[in-house]
């Protein structure tokens, strides 16, 4: 029984360690929840992305991309200058005080670069994300994967992307121009979507605002930025 007791005593602890460690979670923006993450960010090639947290108890940071400790990043946030893709990748903080740490949750790093489509007068996205090894398996498309990139946005920056209809664009694609054994899938704000080998369509008129968009991969799961070409989309 003193054992059990003793093995009690340290779940609750730790519990409440970190109950009250997290409930000093603030973000950078003003008005905020007493509780908030690191945010994804999506940023043009070039641009500086920023990646923040703070905790009033804290008296020490350590962020981390894809895991591994990144030199002198040890304030509540984190700037990426001009970021490149091989600046793609998870970042996470790891916030002390004293000999306790707590964790947040891994934020992506995404960058993309568009430029007029001769043709269309519409700019192609293409959009470098950082590839998840999970698998899995969703029906005939994309069926099993070991692996895929998420090309998503945050609520706050528009969910997903838009199709561009100037020009009088009729045509919105979606395409790995990597690989040809890969299924992309797009998932419409309004529940549509559809999945298909190499390159998906949506159909126009596009059924929903915007669109999200998934490469899954059946092998050999890349390790760096992993990029999707959106033809008649807004960035």
């Amino acid at each position: 029984m003193k054992t059990i007791f003793t093995l009690k005593l340290i779940v609750f602890t730790t519990i409440a360690i970190a109950i009250a460690f997290a409930m000093d979670f603030n973000a950078c923006a003003d008005n905020s929840p007493p509780i908030l993450q690191p945010e994804d960010q999506l940023v043009t090639i070039g641009s500086n992305a920023t990646f923040c947290v703070t905790a009033e108890n804290a008296d020490g940071y350590q962020w981390l991309r894809n895991g591994n400790p990144l030199d002198g990043a040890t304030n509540s946030s984190f700037i990426v200058q001009s970021a490149q893709t091989t600046d793609v990748g998870f970042y996470s903080c790891n916030i002390f005080n004293g000999t306790q740490s707590v964790p947040t949750r891994a934020a992506s790093l995404m960058v993309y670069v568009n430029s007029i489509d001769p043709q269309t007068g519409v700019d192609p996205v293409v959009v470098f994300g950082p590839p998840v090894v999970s698998s899995g398996s969703q029906g005939t498309c994309p069926g099993s994967y070991i692996g895929y990139v998420s090309y998503t946005k945050t609520p706050g920056n528009g969910w997903g992307w838009a199709p561009d209809t100037s020009n009088g664009n009729t045509i919105f694609t979606a395409t790995d121009t990597n690989r040809t054994n890969t299924k992309v899938q797009y998932l419409g704000e309004y529940g549509d979507g559809n999945c298909n080998q190499t390159t998906i369509t949506v159909p126009n008129p596009p059924y929903s605002p915007v669109y999200q968009f998934y490469i899954y991969f059946t092998n050999n799961v890349p390790t760096n930025a992993y990029a999707i070409t959106l033809d008649g989309f807004h960035p």
